[in-house]
């Protein structure tokens, strides 16, 4: 079974290793990302976010593309395997290539610097998608779960703080440019703001359903209805905080939780919106599905769930190929 993962933090990870010497590449690492284990899985595309962390730098603008210069040179070094895609065209050329696809995402809008200009100058290194914040406030917006909660993000969330003036022209920039919008992380007001303000697809690339697990990063039945009336789609995050409420430092990320997901979102909203957006490498390591080689084990207990082999193609990889076929051209 092909499969399209909205959400790494893989390029992250390899970035901060080789910044205390190690030696590390994509393609071969302990990471729960490599270009083998994504052979290994069947992978035919994968996101790689360059995750800026606003409390870590004082430069998100050079930050970010210190990221997306690793990228790129991983891209470049292994092109026998896997090629970067700027539209929907590039990804039936790399599947008639036999090699996989990457999509350049940036996980924090912040930095374009409050300068809408920069979105072009993303737009042309290859980015398209970006996730509009992270779990701090900044330009655009605000998160719904804040690094400073003491709750952990449970029953918290924020349907106050949407979308600063200069977020809702970030937003419509991005559709005028062909910029997929990320809405995982954002306020519940944000997530409004975006479904008024827009009228192309967009995502939530690694959010789960609230309803299932009540955590602020996940969705409320609403959103999901909002998010997949537009047609977008939801990518299920494999985090355990994310499926269910637990306050345990090691609590296990179990494959049934996340069809639990997977089968509420389908009766509430329809199996369309339903994609996978792991966050491998940017979550605890505590995980059934282990790493990209595993997505088989995931496939299997769908079927055993009763879905049908069209419906899992649906969640696997047709539906985010849909979204990306309407709107990178």
């Amino acid at each position: 079974m092909k499969v399209v993962d909205m959400h790494c933090d893989t390029i992250s990870e390899i970035y901060l290793q080789r910044q205390s010497n190690q030696d590390i590449s994509l393609k071969q690492n302990n990471l729960n990302i490599s270009l083998e284990k994504m052979q290994q899985g069947d992978y035919l595309l994968q996101n790689f976010a360059m995750f800026t962390p606003l409390h870590k730098t004082d430069n998100p603008f050079q930050y970010a593309h210190d990221l997306i210069d690793t990228f790129y040179h991983e891209m470049n070094q292994y092109s026998d395997m896997i090629g970067v895609i700027k539209n929907y065209q590039d990804i039936i050329n790399n599947m008639n290539q036999h090699r996989m696809s990457a999509m350049l995402t940036l996980e924090e809008g912040a930095v374009v610097q409050n300068d809408l200009h920069y979105l072009q100058h993303y737009y042309d290194l290859g980015v398209r998608m970006i996730t509009l914040t992270w779990n701090f406030s900044n330009g655009i917006g605000y998160p719904n779960f804040s690094r400073d909660d003491d709750n952990h993000g449970y029953h918290a969330c924020d349907t106050k703080n949407g979308l600063t003036e200069f977020g809702k022209a970030y937003v419509q920039e991005c559709e005028r440019l062909g910029i997929i919008i990320d809405v995982s992380h954002l306020s519940d007001a944000g997530f409004e703001d975006v479904y008024r303000l827009t009228t192309k697809p967009f995502v939530a690339s690694h959010s789960n359903a609230r309803s299932v697990c009540p955590h602020a990063r996940n969705l409320t039945d609403e959103m999901i209805l909002k998010l997949a009336s537009r047609g977008g789609v939801m990518g299920m995050n494999y985090a355990a905080d994310f499926l269910t409420e637990n306050d345990e430092e090691k609590c296990l990320s179990k494959i049934d939780d996340i069809v639990k997901h997977i089968l509420y979102i389908k009766n509430l909203a329809g199996i369309d919106c339903i994609g996978l957006g792991s966050d491998f490498d940017g979550i605890p390591p505590y995980l059934e599905l282990k790493d990209a080689s595993y997505l088989p084990k995931l496939e299997q207990a769908l079927k055993e769930a009763g879905l049908s082999s069209l419906e899992i193609e649906k969640i696997f990889f047709k539906n985010v190929l849909r979204v990306y076929q309407d709107i990178l051209q």
